[in-house]
Parts: C-alpha cells; structure tokens; sequence
C-alpha cells in the first residue's frame, strides 16, 4: 500500500512538472510570435492599415489607421482621430466638434489595436495555437485591474502581420479585422489636429 501510494505521487509530481514544463514553453513561443509582429508593425517611418470593427451589439465601424511608434491617426466615416503619444484630438463629423483629450491606457488600447504590441510585455499570461496558415495567440490578464482582460490575435505564420483581434473590454467582446498592412515613412504632422483644416470646428478641451 506505501508503495503504491508512493507511485501515486510520484507520478502526480511528473505529470504536473510536464504540464508546467509545456506551459512555460508554451508561453516562450507566443512572446516569440508577439516580438516578431511588434518588430513588423513597429517600422522606423510608420504603418498603415485598414480595418473593421465589430462592437458587442453587433455595429460595425471601418476605417484606416496610422501608427508610428505610440502615435496614431485614425479615419472613419464618423470620426477622425489624432494622437501624438500625449495629447488626442477627436473631431466629430456630425457635429463639426473637435474634442481635446490626454487619454487613459484603457481609452488607447480601445482607439488604437496595435496597443497590444507593447502591452503583451507584462501583466498577461501567454499561449498559443496554429490555424492553417496562422498563429492565434492568447493574452490573459494577470491581474483583475487590466481594462482589457483577454486578448486573442490572429498572426500571419509567414509575414507575422496581424490579420485579427478579438479583444475583451468591460466584460464584453470586440473583434477587429485587419487588411492592407503597409509599411511606410510617416510624417510627425500627421498625428496631430491642425485647427485650419477646420476652420468651423468648436474646439472643446476636455483635459
């Protein structure tokens, strides 16, 4: 009976160092994956894509988007957005109003996918699978504060841009998809507002 109890446990503690074994690897390959894409989208001159996004009640909100570094600019049928890594300007065309905010994280991470090529450094665990010609990599919060607190990104196995994200903010879900990826140099002046390309605009400074 001693011996089998030993056995027992003997190989609980094998069984769970293999799974821990996996799972560290497991967590090695998808930052490896991550680290790639953020070396493609974080080009020297900037980026651009077009992209959709599903809301949790089923809108949808296309449109293209700049980014350079923590800086982006984004253009929609609705809104057109500009942030310089300090300050957001938010012009809404509906109104001819320009909003002048200094966004939180959490506001960044929802106006801008790319926020994940910096966030999935800390505070998430890890993992990923392969869907045909792509990696899909799980992010999972470590900690409850995250405004986002799982993130699902869909990579290219051969050029490791991003095809897809599914993000989960506010305990609801939202899918963004991704086409049109380009590399290129991007002027500073892009990402910010200037006040004479809108010259009726009312300017609102919320900070």
């Amino acid at each position: 009976m001693k011996r089998l109890l030993t056995l027992i446990f003997t190989m609980i503690i094998m069984v769970t160092a293999a799974v821990n074994t996996h799972a560290a690897d497991n967590h090695s390959q998808a930052k490896a994956i991550l680290d790639k894409t953020a070396k493609v989208i974080a080009a020297k001159g900037g980026a651009s894509a077009n992209f959709v996004m599903t809301h949790p009640t089923g809108g949808k909100t296309s449109g293209k988007i700049f980014i350079k570094g923590n800086k982006f600019h984004a253009q929609t049928p609705e809104a057109t957005v500009w942030y310089d890594g300090k300050t957001q300007w938010t012009y809404m065309k509906g109104n001819d109003e320009v909003n002048v905010t200094t966004p939180t994280q959490a506001q960044q991470q929802m106006m801008n996918p790319y926020t994940f090529i910096t966030m999935y450094k800390s505070g998430y665990s890890l993992s990923s699978v392969t869907k045909g010609a792509s990696y899909e990599v799980h992010l999972t919060a470590t900690n409850s504060r995250q405004s986002i607190q799982e993130l699902y990104v869909t990579v290219s196995k051969s050029t490791y841009v991003p095809s897809a994200i599914r993000m989960k903010h506010g305990g609801k879900w939202y899918s963004i998809t991704i086409s049109g990826f380009s590399a290129k140099n991007l002027s500073d002046g892009i990402f910010k507002f200037n006040a004479k390309d809108f010259p009726s605009a009312e300017i609102i400074d919320l900070r």
